[in-house]
């Protein structure tokens, strides 16, 4: 489909090593003058699933700063564009929690907020783990907890795990095992 808004200038409002905001002067849809803000962010966000034999996946927890509140997450992060998301998945499971992965399986693509952003995300499922020690960046402060995957499940469901990516890539994991695909 073709966009229906016409972009008439672009400022930028703000810019820092992991995103830019800009403001955008428009024409929508209908032909009228409007505004529009735009995040760009300059990685792509990863999420992992790592499920062992058992049937148990690993979480990550940290206070995050923006929403002023602790979060249960899957392990996840921001990938370099200049990167493939396979190799900044293995590098932020390895990074949190320690683990790695000898199977690797890319599973869903995610837009967050696309109202606003233009974040991409993607979601991978980690198998057959071997563990070392976590090493975490200076601005993560993580508890790392091995839970039944079946209990992630139903963290997203109690409102325990309200994270956007990590809440998509449990569900999606989630139907794909019940359906055998995973």
């Amino acid at each position: 489909m073709q966009n229906p808004w016409q972009t008439l200038d672009v400022q930028v409002v703000y810019d820092n090593p992991w995103m830019q905001v800009t403001h955008r002067n428009v024409l929508n849809p209908a032909g009228n003058p409007g505004i529009y803000g735009v995040v760009h962010f300059k990685n792509i966000a990863i999420a992992i699933v790592p499920i062992d034999d058992e049937g148990y996946t690993w979480l990550v927890g940290q206070y995050r700063y923006t929403l002023e509140r602790y979060s249960w997450e899957v392990p996840e992060g921001g990938g370099s564009f200049d990167d493939s998301p396979l190799v900044s998945a293995q590098r932020e499971l390895h990074e949190e929690t320690g683990i790695s992965a000898g199977t690797w399986i890319e599973v869903g693509e995610i837009h967050t907020s696309n109202s606003v952003t233009d974040e991409r995300g993607l979601i991978f499922v980690a198998k057959d783990l071997s563990f070392g020690e976590p090493n975490p960046e200076e601005t993560e402060q993580l508890e790392v907890r091995r839970v039944r995957f079946e209990e992630a499940v139903d963290m997203v469901l109690r409102g325990e795990i309200t994270d956007g990516l990590a809440m998509a890539a449990i569900l999606k994991v989630k139907m794909l095992m019940d359906r055998g695909l995973v």
